[in-house]
């Protein structure tokens, strides 16, 4: 193909953006907001996994051990600990430091540790902290195996609420995503044709005068990515002003972010631009071909 058709099949592919206003200010608002329900459908369910996780990091299991237990087995089984598959923190917890931990925490009773005296009644510990929650029984299974463990405290009843939460989350956004992808490709197909149809006079003269099927597609394939990249450039600002008009606001009600032990929100700089790049690239995919293959179909060149 000559540089002057490639220019001129460029040029005519841009003016119809505008030559065909009303149906590529529709098809533009309709990819707008397929992909601006898409993206949020992603970020909201990113942010959701992502607070779990924090919530995750937290959790902790607590190992008490047995009297007879000396100093070189206690050091011993601190490192079997840390060797242990799915533990990600082992930390000692002295006999001797909980019970200096339970005097600050009731002062109030004085009388009471005076009668016990200076020893400490309480077993030494370790305080460890699993990587994932869900494998957490088979984890401490294989602890309890250990010798000299007298008991283990786990937050049973926290990992089951937390693997519950991320089993009907991940549920949810995929059943969400599937909605999102039939409605708006059905709405986008809806209105290329639209875009189509309004057009075949146009269509068919060219191919009366002799215009090749390739010359008539491409004018509209270049349609179709410019409009799918103008959307795709809309949706990342709008995008962004949201996240972060959204974000600001509920970070300034910080009281159920700090109960729930979480970090907050994912930054949206971390992310911002890989949304923009799926927005234009899949806008102008979805678009172009999209008006490429009703027209083929339609207009039955």
């Amino acid at each position: 193909m000559r540089i002057s058709s490639a220019a001129y099949l460029l040029k005519q592919g841009i003016r119809n953006v505008w030559n065909n206003g009303i149906l590529s200010f529709a098809l533009f608002c309709i990819l707008t907001i397929s992909m601006l329900m898409f993206g949020f459908t992603v970020i909201v369910s990113a942010n959701i996994s992502s607070m779990i996780s924090d919530i995750e990091t937290k959790n902790e299991v607590i190992i008490f051990l047995t009297d007879d237990a000396d100093d070189a087995y206690i050091e011993e089984l601190g490192e079997k600990l840390k060797s242990t598959p799915n533990v990600s923190q082992v930390t000692f917890y002295s006999k001797e430091e909980a019970f200096s931990d339970i005097k600050k925490d009731m002062a109030d009773a004085e009388d009471i540790f005076s009668y016990l005296g200076e020893e400490s009644p309480l077993p030494d510990a370790y305080r460890i902290r699993i990587t994932d929650i869900s494998e957490m029984s088979s984890t401490l299974m294989a602890i309890n195996s250990f010798k000299h463990i007298e008991k283990v405290k786990a937050p049973y009843d926290f990992v089951n609420v937390l693997t519950g939460l991320k089993t009907i989350t991940t549920v949810l956004s995929v059943c969400i995503l599937i909605a999102l992808i039939i409605v708006s490709s059905v709405m986008i197909i809806n209105c290329t044709r639209a875009s189509v149809d309004a057009r075949k006079k146009e269509i068919y003269i060219q191919r009366y005068v002799g215009a090749t099927s390739t010359f008539i597609k491409i004018p509209f394939f270049i349609e179709g990515i410019t409009i799918g990249i103008l959307a795709g450039v809309l949706a990342t600002v709008l995008t962004w002003l949201i996240y972060d008009g959204v974000t600001e606001l509920l970070s300034t009600e910080t009281t159920l972010i700090a109960a729930i032990g979480t970090g907050g929100f994912i930054p949206a700089e971390r992310f911002i631009w890989y949304v923009a790049a799926a927005y234009v690239i899949a806008g102008a995919v979805i678009c172009s071909f999209g008006t490429v293959i009703s027209m083929r179909k339609h207009a039955k060149i």
